[in-house]
C-alpha cells in the first residue's frame, strides 16, 4: 500500500518544500482544489519531486473545458516524466452552479463523458486520431497543428474519479484507473458498497481489480504536540461533514443515521458551535486514524486499510519538519 502526502490548502511558496517532504517520507503528493489551482501547485512540485506520483485530488471537472484539463494534465505528465495522476471530481451543485456558474446536472453521466472526452483529446495529441468528439455534453473537433502539443515519450496520465455512492464508484470502475473516497467512510463501507460497485464497473471493460487503484483519504488525529486540541478539531470537522445528507448512507450502514439527522438539525438552527458535542469518541474513532506521532499514523493507516485500499492519505497535513 502507498501512503501519500495530501495538501488540502496548497501554497505556491511552499510547494518546493512540500515536494521534498513527499520525496523523503511518502509515496506521492496530491493537491486538492480548495482555495487555489492545483495544476499550478503541481507544476512547481514537479520540478522538486524526484520519485513517486503527483496528482490532483481532486480538480473540479465541470468548471473547466475538457481541452483545458487535457492540456494541463499533458504538461504535468511531461514535466513529471510520466508520474502524474489526473484526479477529477464533480463537487456539489451549489459550488458548481453558484460559485463557478457552470452546468452541473446530471453529474454522473456528465463526468463519465468528461473522462472519455479528455482521453479522446490525449489520443489526438498522441497522433492516434483526429480530434473529433461528439457527445451529449461535449463537442470538440478543431485542433490546428500549431495548437497540438504533440505526443509524449511517456504513457498517458492515469485518471482517478472522486466517488462516494455506488453509482460513481461503478462509473470510476468503467472509465477510470482509480477512485478517491472522501474521509466520511468506514472499512465496512469500502467492503460492502465501494468494492462491489467498482467490480461492476470493471466488468464492463473486462478489467480486473488489479488494474484499478482505490485511494482513501482519512481523518487523522495525531496528538504529538497538541493533545486533546487536535481531537476536538477533528471532531468539529467530522460533525460538519456528517451533517451533510450526501454522507448519510455511510452513517445509515452502521445504524448511526440518527446522529446525521441531529447534526443536520443543528445546522438548520444555526447552532454550528455545539455540533461537535453530539459526536461520541466511539463514532469519531471509527472514521479516524489515531496515533501519537505522524510516523505512527502511517503505520496505523497501513494496517487499517491493508487488503481494501491501494493508496491512503491524511486529510490533515504533517508539518514541514516531518518527513
Amino acid at each position: 500500500m502507498k501512503v501519500d502526502l495530501y495538501l488540502y490548502r496548497a501554497r505556491l511558496d511552499e510547494m518546493a518544500a512540500r515536494a521534498r517532504q513527499a520525496d523523503a517520507g511518502f509515496d506521492g503528493l496530491f493537491v486538492a482544489e480548495s482555495v487555489g489551482d492545483p495544476f499550478q501547485a503541481l507544476a512547481i512540485a514537479s520540478q522538486h519531486l524526484h520519485r513517486g506520483v503527483l496528482g490532483t485530488s481532486i480538480a473540479l471537472a465541470f468548471p473547466r473545458s475538457p481541452m483545458l484539463t487535457a492540456v494541463s494534465a499533458w504538461d504535468l505528465q511531461r514535466a513529471s516524466r510520466g508520474r502524474f495522476v489526473l484526479g477529477l471530481g464533480s463537487q456539489v451543485r451549489k459550488h458548481i452552479e453558484r460559485r463557478f456558474s457552470s452546468a452541473f446536472t446530471p453529474p454522473m453521466p456528465r463526468l463519465r463523458e468528461y473522462v472519455r472526452t479528455v482521453r479522446h483529446i490525449w489520443g489526438a495529441f498522441a497522433g492516434e486520431h483526429p480530434l473529433d468528439f461528439h457527445g451529449e455534453y461535449y463537442t470538440l473537433d478543431y485542433l490546428p497543428p500549431g495548437m497540438n502539443p504533440g505526443p509524449l515519450e511517456f504513457p498517458k496520465p492515469q485518471v482517478y474519479l472522486a466517488a462516494l455512492g455506488p453509482a460513481m464508484f461503478e462509473a470510476a470502475g468503467d472509465v477510470a484507473d482509480g477512485a478517491f473516497i472522501h474521509p466520511i467512510h468506514t472499512h465496512t463501507y469500502l467492503r460492502e458498497v465501494a468494492e462491489p460497485a467498482i467490480a461492476r464497473g470493471l466488468a464492463k471493460t473486462g478489467r480486473d481489480r488489479a488494474d484499478f487503484a482505490l485511494s482513501v483519504t482519512t481523518l487523522c488525529i495525531v496528538d504529538e504536540d497538541t493533545g486533546d486540541a487536535e481531537r476536538e478539531a477533528v471532531r468539529r470537522q467530522f460533525a460538519f461533514y456528517a451533517s451533510t445528507p450526501a454522507y448519510r448512507p455511510v452513517l445509515d450502514l452502521h445504524g448511526w443515521g440518527a446522529l446525521g439527522e441531529s447534526l443536520r438539525q443543528k445546522v438548520r438552527q444555526g447552532e454550528h458551535d455545539t455540533m461537535a458535542q453530539l459526536v461520541p469518541d466511539e463514532i469519531l474513532d471509527a472514521f479516524c486514524v489515531v496515533a501519537p506521532t505522524w510516523q505512527g499514523a502511517i503505520k496505523v493507516a497501513r494496517e487499517k486499510y491493508a487488503g481494501v485500499a491501494d493508496r491512503v492519505m491524511f486529510q490533515s497535513t504533517p508539518p514541514l519538519a516531518t518527513a
